[in-house]
């Protein structure tokens, strides 16, 4: 019996043996490495040394399988690696780290440069003339070109802004003004712009080129803005200026660098997977691979994407358009000037998974189609054709776009270093995209974006999306816009077309979009965000952890069983008909409606935190069966929302939710990953005698007793009492000052508190709120700054 079993195993073994022999037979490897010789076969003991010439020997494999092996370092590209159908002739391809090795691809050229003193700060090298430099790197890490201001690690936009940034007295001491780039919140605070100076006026005033970086034109911000790649602005460490006309390279070194090496960025995209619909690019694989040191792309975001907000570029670290069965997993793209990711136009089955994508200029991964496959599409936001002009068929022109593709447990933060209208992961013009386990934070603008209704089916889920919106305003942690066929702008109403043609919303945005078991968090906007006809959405099981949920100006809706903490919900400009349903969520703060005539087909079985939000929610004709009280969340300190087994709030039909499968998954990204900071609730617990909170970094209290409100003249004991006011804080900055008591806000009365943090959280997105002061027994209005 024990001979049979042994015999047995053995016959087991040489089977796998063989079928892993035939396996290996089928397959070539090509190994490369960077003391290889391009000259050498390829083994691993002869690699060759450039990922170049081993994907040149792909044509010439037998096997129908090649794998390309990279050994550890670096390697320098000195032309974007394109890989098409000839390229391939017919293989599958995989290219990866060998056996867990430390490997980077880069588009930074080295460079040596011998340092002399220049100034007693300024150390200046010899180069070639004429280069174009957009980076330089030491030790792999970028340094600021010349700047004004300083880069700041603290500064809360582009580390570091000025209102005289573009004055003529500052232009005037520039001696070679041209080539000056300036950089610009939009004056909305919608992203931002970008310029180059190509010369100054009769007047001294700088004379700008550029500003197509958003779909949005308007001027740039006054205040936010800054300007680089300026000679005389030389004057803080880690700054460098090159001047190509006299083959100078400046320096202020950050700390000891003799021993440095140094670097330049020589690309904008390092590999390029180009196919076709027709002739597409089937089953390649990159794994365990570091992208780094592409050029900035800001000049190069020009193409408008329908109407949203949004201009692009398309291309990135890695680029793939009209592609097949492509994987991109457990990669890292760090230090890239512009996005990482970028899948163009055609593209079947690409899945992006298990990377960690931070500290990059541009998007972490776009999923966007051609505009050519949309039907009646129009590029800018006043952009309209008339209905009688429209092509009515439903669903897209052609199948030049993203489908069925996937996003799943990547680790994107610290992006948008340098453009501010990007995303983590943005979808536009695009089907059946699935966004799953990803953690992104810490982004200029939303966490996750998508553009347009074309044409829906996609899938956000168990996404951990928070310290979004930190640079711009009026946005949310996850963004949509569904400026679609239907849509008219300048909140235009489309009620009459709508109700002749209710089929209309849903002509481009064919499948419903579900954002679900998601924890999202904004400070400065809202949490979700569905603004300018965004239809047909089915939203649950969400966990909305600051900035409340906006729906504006679409169709077909359902929002339920979420839960908002400390904020509410936003209806904004409501079609008739809208058909929109909100039910069984658990809301901390009255409704914040704007323009809402119809309330859509039910709003209604929801749990408030408060009876005055029930009531104000009652008095507008909805939530007749809802209900108010204590939810009973388990651990709201640790940002664990579960409810009690005797929740009032299941009484209303919400059910539990799992709090702990938000995010990445895989173990090594766990590790890194960082998770929302827990606040706890803010509204309902500020009601003990005596208790201060933090607002705006000044300290408050409740007006309390006779002595106070004698000590402010106040007829009753409403309002709220400044204690003190921090330093270098919001509330100094707003004017805020002790003994204040804050009476209203934006018109409305504050009592308390808790009705003061309510007030100002529903109106968070805005940026700032007028608050009106009893100050020395005097009423005052001041400009609350929120961010």
């Amino acid at each position: 019996m024990i001979g049979k079993f042994y015999f047995k195993k053995a016959l087991s073994f040489i089977a796998v043996y063989f079928l892993m022999q035939q396996v290996h037979s089928q397959q070539r490897l090509i190994y490369v490495a960077p003391n290889g010789s391009d000259k050498s076969n390829g083994s691993i003991s002869m690699p060759v040394a450039s990922v170049g010439e081993a994907i040149r020997r792909i044509r010439s494999a037998s096997e129908k399988v090649v794998v390309i092996e990279l050994r550890k370092g670096v390697y320098s590209l000195d032309t974007t690696i394109v890989l098409n159908a000839s390229t391939l002739a017919g293989h599958k391809l995989t290219i990866r780290n060998y056996n867990s090795e430390a490997v980077t691809i880069s588009g930074a050229k080295p460079v040596s440069l011998h340092w002399k003193k220049y100034t007693n700060r300024i150390y200046v090298a010899d180069l070639d003339k004429g280069m174009t430099i957009d980076r330089l790197f030491m030790n792999g890490r970028p340094l600021h070109m010349a700047r004004y201001p300083n880069y700041s690690e603290s500064a809360r936009v582009f580390n570091g802004t000025a209102s005289d940034a573009l004055d003529a007295a500052r232009v005037a001491r520039w001696k070679h003004p041209a080539g000056a780039y300036v950089h610009a919140l939009h004056q909305g605070e919608w992203g931002g712009f970008h310029y180059q100076v190509i010369g100054t006026d009769s007047n001294g005033a700088a004379i700008l080129e550029g500003g197509w970086q958003n779909n949005r034109p308007a001027p740039m911000h006054n205040e936010f803005r800054f300007v680089e790649n300026v000679f005389e602005e030389l004057d803080a460490p880690g700054e460098w200026y090159y001047d190509a006309a006299a083959g100078k390279m400046y320096l202020i070194p950050p700390a000891s660098f003799e021993h440095a090496q140094f670097s330049y960025s020589n690309l904008n995209d390092l590999i390029a997977i180009r196919g076709s619909s027709a002739e597409p690019v089937v089953h390649v694989q990159i794994q365990g691979i570091r992208f780094t040191g592409t050029n900035r792309t800001f000049m190069l975001t020009k193409e408008p994407l329908l109407r949203t907000d949004w201009t692009i570029y398309r291309g990135g670290a890695i680029l793939l358009d009209g592609t097949e069965n492509v994987h991109v997993s457990d990669c890292e793209f760090a230090d890239l000037g512009g996005n990482a990711v970028f899948v163009s136009n055609y593209n079947r089955q690409v899945h992006i998974e298990h990377n960690h994508i931070h500290d990059i200029g541009g998007n972490g991964i776009a999923f966007i189609g051609n505009p050519a496959a949309v039907r009646s599409a129009t590029f800018q936001y006043n952009e309209l054709i008339p209905y009688e002009q429209m092509d009515m068929q439903r669903g897209p022109k052609s199948n030049e776009y993203p489908q069925q593709c996937f996003a799943n447990d990547n680790l994107v933060h610290s992006i948008g270093q340098v453009e501010k209208q990007v995303a983590g992961i943005v979808i536009d013009m695009a089907s059946n995209i699935s966004v799953t386990h990803n953690s992104i934070y810490n982004v200029p603008r939303s966490g996750i974006n998508i553009g347009d209704g074309c044409w829906g089916g996609h899938l956000l889920a168990y996404n951990d999306v928070f310290n979004t919106v930190l640079e711009t305003g009026d946005h949310g942690a996850f963004n949509s816009w569904g400026r679609d066929r239907f849509w008219l702008p300048n909140g235009q109403r489309v009620d009459s077309m709508v109700g002749l043609h209710p089929d209309l919303p849903f002509l481009d945005v064919v499948d419903p979009i579900t954002i679900r078991n998601n924890r999202f968090q904004c400070a400065h906007g809202w949490d979700i965000d569905l603004d300018d006809g965004s239809s047909n959405y089915r939203i649950y099981n969400n966990l909305c952890l600051e900035g409340g949920l906006k729906l504006r100006e679409g169709y077909g809706r359902v929002v339920s069983n979420n839960i908002l903490v400390n904020n509410s919900f936003h209806p904004h400009v409501w079609f008739k008909n809208s058909g929109d349903v909100f039910t069984h969520n658990i809301v901390s703060a009255d409704y914040a409606p704007i323009g809402i005539e119809q309330w859509g087909r039910q709003v209604d079985s929801n749990f408030f935190l408060q009876k005055v939000s029930l009531d104000a929610a009652q008095v507008n004709g909805t939530d007749a069966h809802s209900a108010f009280g204590d939810p009973g969340f388990i651990k709201p300190l640790a940002n664990d929302y579960s409810v009690s087994e005797n929740s009032p709030a299941l009484a209303m039909g919400f059910r539990p939710f799992s709090m702990n499968e938000f995010g990445v998954i895989a173990p090594r990204l766990k590790a890194l990953a960082k998770k929302p900071a827990a606040q706890g609730i803010k509204i309902y617990t500020l009601k003990e005698k005596g208790q201060r909170s933090d607002f705006l970094g000044a300290v408050i209290k409740n007006i309390e007793g006779l002595g106070e409100r004698s000590a402010a003249g106040l007829p009753d004991e409403d309002g709220v009492l400044v204690l003190s006011v921090g330093q270098e804080s919001l509330a100094a900055e707003s004017g805020l000052k002790e003994r204040d008591v804050i009476r209203k806000i934006n018109g409305k009365e504050v009592k308390d508190m808790i009705e003061l943090v309510a007030a100002v959280q529903v109106v968070n997105w805005q940026g700032q709120a007028e608050a009106t002061v009893i100050r020395q027994q005097s009423e005052k209005k001041i400009t609350l700054r929120l961010k």
